[in-house]
């Protein structure tokens, strides 16, 4: 299986994938002998309606079958979701399989369009050169990062209910240090200002860095004990896999199917209860058990590497199945 580069973008800096091209019907057309299938994930917010059906179209009239991974069934980049969920409507029902990455999110694709979707396990983010240290003391390290405050981060109510979730744990005579990264440039610097004043309890830092690289996403997510998740809406997340992986705890509202890609080691909070979000840092920080943390990581690469041969094994099986299905 051999699995193509996404096609350059006309204009855009290399390695921009969107407005993904494959995904038009003038690509397709004159490309048509150069794939065996069109494997969409994201990126469908660049047509309208029309433009994608057009390029459905073009598929099938190709031989080319489509499937679509249903990552994000609302779009965790857009406030209303309507016209998302009209392009949702034109390519759910017409590609040729679907794939999703929780039974739950299946369980809403059969409900809202009657379709089957194939669940597979999102692979492992890192690769097998990590390595994690955790500090060796009785902080709890919990951390937030609210990126350049994309739409569906509730970043202003995360932050307020952290200090008071700290307030609470030191007031036991625990130790906690809560740090929120914030992008060095966001959407909207008067909500930044709101989000560094609701930083007032001394446990809680903001602050504002450049763009990380993935390594060291890595690095900083490793040295923590629970990263908090405070999404408005959303579907499933790629920071409960890399958490996962790095055997950090996730604490985050209840939206989407968040929650059912590691339900182990998620703890569902209601930001407008600081409760529970100070419930889940003292979870946190009692559920070491005998198992080290270094151990638990060291498990967790195995059994991932597993899972990612198994999983690519699936896709193959999959886009096998839907070209000779297309070719019948």
């Amino acid at each position: 299986m051999t699995v193509l580069p996404d096609p350059p973008v006309p204009g855009a800096p290399a390695g921009q994938w969107w407005p993904p091209v494959a995904m038009t019907a003038d690509w397709i057309a004159a490309h048509a002998e150069d794939f065996d299938v069109l494997h969409v994930h994201f990126g469908l917010e660049s047509f309208s309606p029309e433009q994608l059906a057009d390029a459905l179209a073009a598929a099938r009239r190709h031989g080319r079958p489509v499937v679509y991974s249903v990552h994000d069934i609302d779009n965790p980049q857009l406030v209303d979701q309507t016209a998302y969920h009209a392009l949702l409507d034109v390519i759910v029902p017409a590609a040729d399989r679907l794939i999703t990455l929780t039974p739950t999110a299946a369980a809403e694709i059969e409900r809202r369009w009657h379709r089957e979707s194939v669940v597979l396990a999102h692979p492992t983010l890192i690769d097998d050169t990590l390595r994690v240290q955790r500090p060796d003391d009785d902080v709890i390290r919990v951390g937030m990062h609210l990126r350049d405050l994309r739409p569906n981060i509730d970043a202003e109510r995360a932050v307020h209910a952290a200090a008071h979730a700290a307030a609470l744990l030191t007031d036991e005579g625990r130790e906690v240090a809560v740090e929120v990264l914030l992008n060095e440039r966001v959407r909207d610097d008067e909500a930044a200002g709101q989000v560094i004043a609701a930083a007032d309890h001394p446990a809680v830092q903001v602050r504002r860095i450049p763009r990380l690289s993935d390594a060291e996403i890595e690095e900083w997510l490793g040295e923590l004990d629970l990263f908090v998740l405070p999404y408005r809406h959303g579907t499933h997340s790629g920071w409960v896999e890399l958490c996962y992986d790095l055997g950090v705890r996730v604490a985050g509202t209840d939206v989407g199917h968040i929650r059912s890609q590691h339900p182990e080691d998620f703890a569902v909070v209601d930001l407008d209860d600081p409760m529970t979000l100070a419930e889940a840092m003292r979870l946190t920080a009692d559920a070491g058990g005998t198992t080290s943390h270094a151990a638990l990581v060291a498990e967790r690469r195995r059994e991932r590497r597993a899972e990612r041969e198994a999983v690519r094994a699936a896709h193959a099986e999959l886009y096998a199945s839907a070209v000779a299905e297309v070719s019948a």
